[in-house]
């Protein structure tokens, strides 16, 4: 009798990466699990869901995959598979499927790794909206060339004074405080103080 003709139970391998294997015949007995594939890799800790013909699924944990080499031609490579049987409450936590959304600048995840890595990324798109509304404000003042000059020079101290790591509100404050005086300008200064 050919080992295929025993092979009755439709089967499927979930490895801890979330990736699933193609269903496969096997025999499912209440000591373990014969498998006779070797073209599979099964290692512990997968987990072996059995697709039952009434709709129900069983889920195993493997603990030992119990790989065996072929005997000539007669007995073919194949897994003798040792398994803990999970209750439908273990199988659901086994199972879970997690997904991760992440966005930003620098983002990622460090799976079972360490970062110890230092990143900075200042990005505020209000205080450069705002430094730009404050070179807008000076153009369209009623200024001589050269006061329009000198006034676009300190809004271009402020935003080097803003790209810095930690920018400092007492130099920016100052900063505001030598642009011409206008109740606009001034509104727009406090706002980029406020930003920082």
């Amino acid at each position: 009798m050919p080992f295929s003709s025993m092979m009755k139970d439709k089967i499927q391998v979930l490895k801890s990466d979330g990736t699933k294997s193609e269903e496969m015949n096997a025999s499912v007995q209440s000591k373990g699990i014969y498998l006779m594939r070797a073209d599979v890799l099964v290692e512990p800790n997968d987990l072996i869901q059995r697709v039952m013909s009434n709709g129900g699924k069983e889920t195993f944990q493997v603990i030992d995959p119990g790989f065996h080499e072929g005997a000539g031609g007669a007995i073919p490579a194949h897994y003798q598979m040792k398994l803990k049987k999970l209750g439908l409450p273990e199988a659901e936590k086994a199972i879970q499927s997690i997904t991760y959304n992440i966005s930003g600048p620098n983002a990622r995840v460090n799976n079972n790794s360490t970062d110890n890595s230092n990143n900075v990324v200042n990005i505020n798109n209000d205080l450069s909206e705002s430094i730009e509304a404050l070179k807008a404000e000076i153009n369209r003042l009623e200024l001589s060339t050269q006061e329009k000059l000198e006034a676009i020079e300190v809004v271009d101290a402020i935003e080097e004074q803003c790209k810095n790591e930690k920018p400092s509100k007492v130099v920016v404050n100052a900063l505001i405080n030598s642009l011409p005086i206008a109740a606009s300008i001034a509104s727009i200064g406090s706002l980029i103080v406020s930003l920082l």
